[in-house]
């Protein structure tokens, strides 16, 4: 029979519906069971496509014995980390404080009143893996939570301060340019100059602060180099690898080597927004058509398995298929073989381009078998590089030559793998996530003269706007028809942050105001007065054992970082200096610790280096299809552009722009004192 989490939404607790634990979703009816009856709450926090969370749920959770000593001693409640962050941050931090560790499967034990007094990840079955098995875990919580009560009870003031601490910080000052080259430097000593990215496996894409020190090159010129030499490392080491599906398009979670070959192979919506706009102004910068080629791909993967009929997008593709992780993704030589020849041999399936066909013809270019050059192009051997099978990667590294044939043996490949049993789906909706892939698509559709990708963001801009709504107010989630939760900071701020980039993609002006809109929502409901920087729940959220303000920009920006970029950029767009003042607050709190822990705050030195810069604010009047070219014709991590017909007042950069000499005409502004306007796009060139 289906417990209580049968009722809920989330594909993750759906998971666990059938589960023999009398599992509760979070909320007031399982608190308010713990502190009736004095028992300690069990939380197992989770997402959907985890694969250690699978495992525990197939050893422990479907375990009938396991489940009757859950249900007897605890108040067992489980949480989707997706939907409920500010639950999960909040015992996160507590299970890191225990065990100098954290992940998930995250499980912690509370008391009645939810403040954690144990816990750890995940806990095996048994204890043959030199862990403590899950049952003498809880046997031993118990034993503790009846013998230490009063210790525990007097250890919860403590707890509970160091989960609020950083909501008390006081502000300093604002960093100087000094600090800021003085964090970048301390990134780049931390760069690993072999294989790229930062640190050591594993590895996760390191978007934003690949974003950071493209916006630090670009702006040094040629005192830039050593920033650009590890973009482009860092960018070629991961599309070669095989955190890259190098089929299908779209980014891994993470590697578990330090060469990024093989993935974790969940795919996750934000890693997915945030890398295909890193690839974009990789391009940009570097003018590796093979940067294009991948943001492109990772985009279409994007609109061709991940977009929901109504227009927003799913979360995440699981790491297992099939009860194995990877099953989906992985080849045999012969699997390749097998799939090319069949394909060679349909005629339906011949290529256009009669560079692509005859993939297994007894000659290859080089006198190989075709299917041997793209065997070898992906690095497919008989022993394989992950449990006897093989991941593809680009064997010869980014910059080889592609064999002939190569498309057509991708989509072949593809179409085979296709047939196979896919791995699970997690199709709710995210504002924050969509958001970051709203804006990925919405940057390249006009960079890249794609139509279908500026569509496809409008879209996800009026689904956020419209659905994720009640009585005016933000929703966090949305999936079959429902969408609730209370949204927090993040899905504000990047949402923000995307608007602002679908305004300057297409110039609709209601996108600009329904940033503005949401800014002052924002700040109405997450600010701290008194201190400075964003709440990461709303005024009106629900009373958790801690308000608190998250930080740290990996893998995705924290919601204060975002909120401050995406204020800056209002305040150039508006001339309005509060939001600016808002931002600055936030630079203020947490300047110190971005530029000592540069690889934790990019996104937030994004936002600084913005805010030191100086800021080109351009407006564009009349049909300036000439001038807006140069504007996008290379990278300006510096520039906010608004374009509207003569006599347009929003965004007020516009206001009192007309044309010159009937001409379409740019204004050059710097804190909206403007140059002359001019009508010649070299002239414009010159002046950015």
């Amino acid at each position: 029979m289906a417990n209580r989490l049968a009722a809920e939404t989330s594909p993750y607790l759906l998971q666990h519906r059938e589960n023999p634990v009398d599992w509760y979703p979070w909320g007031e009816e399982a608190l308010g069971r713990a502190r009736a009856e004095d028992m300690p709450i069990l939380l197992s926090v989770g997402y959907s496509a985890c694969h250690w969370c699978h495992v525990m749920a197939h050893e422990s959770f479907e375990d009938a014995e396991t489940a009757a000593y859950m249900n007897a001693h605890f108040v067992c409640v489980k949480v989707d980390r997706e939907e409920r962050p500010d639950v999960d941050a909040i015992y996160m931090e507590a299970v890191q404080s225990f065990t100098g560790q954290g992940g998930w499967p995250m499980t912690v034990f509370l008391d009645p009143g939810g403040v954690p007094f144990y816990g750890g990840t995940y806990f095996p079955p048994d204890d043959s893996r030199g862990m403590p098995s899950f049952r003498m875990v809880m046997e031993a919580v118990l034993q503790a939570f009846r013998g230490q009560r009063e210790e525990i009870r007097e250890r919860a003031a403590t707890t509970v301060g160091r989960l609020e601490a950083l909501a008390r910080l006081s502000p300093g000052g604002v960093p100087d340019q000094a600090a800021l080259a003085g964090a970048v430097a301390t990134l780049l000593g931390r760069a690993d100059p072999a294989n790229g990215g930062f640190g050591h496996a594993p590895k996760f894409p390191p978007a934003s602060s690949l974003e950071l020190l493209m916006t630090r090159g670009v702006r040094a010129g040629d005192r830039g180099r050593k920033e650009l030499e590890q973009v482009e490392r860092t960018l070629d080491a991961m599309l070669s690898g095989g955190i890259y599906d190098q089929l299908g398009g779209g980014f891994a979670r993470y590697s578990v080597d330090a060469a990024w070959l093989v993935p974790h192979f969940e795919k996750m919506l934000y890693d997915n927004g945030l890398l295909a706009r890193a690839y974009l102004h990789g391009w940009q910068v570097l003018g590796h058509e093979r940067y294009r080629r991948v943001c492109e791909e990772t985009l279409d993967w994007m609109l061709r398995e991940m977009r929901g009929p109504e227009g927003g997008f799913y979360s995440a593709y699981d790491a297992d298929s099939e009860g194995e992780e990877g099953k989906f993704y992985v080849w045999t030589p012969d699997q390749i073989r097998a799939v090319l020849a069949s394909d060679a041999a349909d005629p339906s399936a011949a290529p256009a381009d009669p560079s692509a066909s005859d993939l297994t013809g007894a000659t290859g270019g080089k006198g190989r078998p075709r299917a041997e050059e793209i065997l070898a192009y992906y690095g497919v051997t008989e022993a394989g590089n992950f449990e006897g099978k093989n991941i593809l990667h680009l064997a010869e590294g980014a910059a080889a030559p592609a064999p002939e044939g190569l498309d057509a043996a991708r989509g072949a490949l593809l179409a085979a793998r296709a047939e196979r049993g896919w791995p699970g789906l997690d199709d709710k909706r995210l504002t924050s996530w969509n958001a970051l892939a709203l804006a990925a698509l919405a940057e390249a559709g006009a960079i890249l003269g794609r139509d279908d990708y500026l569509d496809a963001a409008a879209r996800c801009a009026e689904f956020l706007l419209a659905t994720m709504r009640d009585d005016g107010r933000l929703l966090r989630t949305y999936k079959d028809g429902r969408a609730h939760l209370n949204a927090y900071l993040e899905d504000h701020a990047f949402l923000i942050e995307a608007l602002l980039v679908l305004y300057e993609a297409d110039f609709d002006p209601r996108w600009f105001a329904a940033a503005r809109e949401l800014a002052e929502t924002m700040i109405e409901r997450f600010g701290d007065e008194e201190r400075g920087g964003f709440y990461s729940t709303s005024t009106d959220h629900e009373t958790l054992i801690a308000r608190r303000k998250e930080v740290g920009d990996h893998p995705i920006p924290s919601g204060n970082s975002a909120a401050t970029l995406g204020l800056l950029r209002l305040a150039a767009l508006s001339g309005e200096a509060r939001f600016a003042g808002r931002a600055r607050g936030v630079l203020a709190l947490f300047g110190e610790p971005a530029v000592t822990h540069p690889d934790s705050f990019a996104h937030f030195l994004r936002a600084l280096d913005f805010d030191l810069a100086p800021t080109h604010e351009v407006a564009l009047v009349g049909d300036p299809k000439a001038l807006l070219t140069v504007v996008r014709s290379t990278f300006r991590p510096d520039v906010v552009v608004a374009s509207g017909p003569a006599g347009a007042t929003e965004p007020p950069l516009l206001d009192a722009r007309t044309e010159v000499g009937g001409k379409p005409a740019a204004y050059v502004c710097e804190g909206f004192v403007c140059q002359l306007p001019v009508t010649d796009p070299e002239e414009l060139r010159r002046q950015l």
